[in-house]
């Protein structure tokens, strides 16, 4: 993607620090470990990337708000989201590993920690396991509608986390449903999620409106890797005024009912609001 690149420890410090001074205030962290397996180990290795870049953000950039991705897709040498047995995800295995990674994400100094796997009770296993470690004040921010979307493309491509076999269908939402969406919603509000998300962005406004007016719970939006590429794109080929395109997909996307936005175009956006 245009303008994103896999940075090191000492790089990410960089980045983060400039686009505070940008006006960007909080980042989110996803790994990538120098070897993979097929349980996923590294995403709880507190010598990994991102318990690494936690400790040296919290060091060296004031003030920034640090979260981070919780899931084993980056970590797997299969690219799925969870243990596999046979050709399935096995939940409660699964959830286990999730709540351990998100532990040592808080132990590092995350300040919320972001379940993105999908897997049936993972926010509660994960709040569980912070209260009893007295991380109370580290907050949830589930990935609580996310569909099974083809614009994850370019991140997975970055990240190798493409499956191997098979798809996310059996625990990422149908594109056609939005009620079970609200029920996902629903469920991670009630685990203990202090903000839920709504993922991809733009082709889910009307989930994310319906979201915020149902539950009135912080809501964010993300913009992923497929929604920037494609303006990034268009914008290189002449067809869109890129400014004024980044500003109006923004700007959807906040009127649809997101507090926050997680989106490529931070410090782009931040640089340029800054000059309105």
């Amino acid at each position: 993607m245009p303008g994103v690149f896999q940075l090191s420890v000492d790089q990410a410090v960089r980045e983060a620090a400039a686009a505070k001074a940008d006006g960007v205030n909080a980042v989110l962290l996803f790994g990538l470990p120098a070897q993979k397996d097929v349980y996923g180990s590294g995403a709880s290795d507190p010598d990994a990337p991102v318990q690494s870049a936690i400790r040296a953000l919290k060091r060296e950039v004031r003030d920034l708000i640090v979260i981070t991705d919780v899931c084993l897709c980056e970590y797997t040498s299969h690219g799925h989201c969870g243990i596999v047995e046979g050709d399935e995800i096995v939940n409660d295995i699964t959830v286990t590993h999730l709540a351990k990674a998100a532990l040592s994400h808080a132990v590092a100094g995350a300040d919320v920690v972001a379940p993105s796997d999908m897997m049936d009770g993972r926010v509660a296993a994960i709040r569980q396991a912070l209260d009893e470690r007295g991380f109370e004040q580290t907050a949830i921010m589930a990935y609580a509608a996310k569909y099974c979307s083809g614009f994850y493309g370019p991140f997975r491509e970055a990240a190798d986390s493409t499956p191997q076999f098979g798809d996310r269908r059996s625990h990422q939402l149908d594109p056609a449903n939005i009620e079970e969406a609200l029920r996902e919603v629903e469920i991670d509000i009630a685990e203990g999620a202090d903000i839920v998300m709504v993922k991809p962005a733009l082709p889910y406004l009307d989930v994310l409106t319906k979201v915020k007016e149902r539950f009135g719970q912080p809501t964010a939006a993300y913009q992923v890797s497929g929604e920037y590429s494609m303006l990034k794109a268009a914008a290189q080929n002449g067809w869109l005024d890129e400014r004024r395109v980044m500003f109006e997909t923004l700007t959807g996307i906040r009127r649809a009912g997101a507090d926050m936005i997680i989106t490529y175009y931070a410090r782009e956006a931040a640089r340029a609001l800054a000059h309105v």
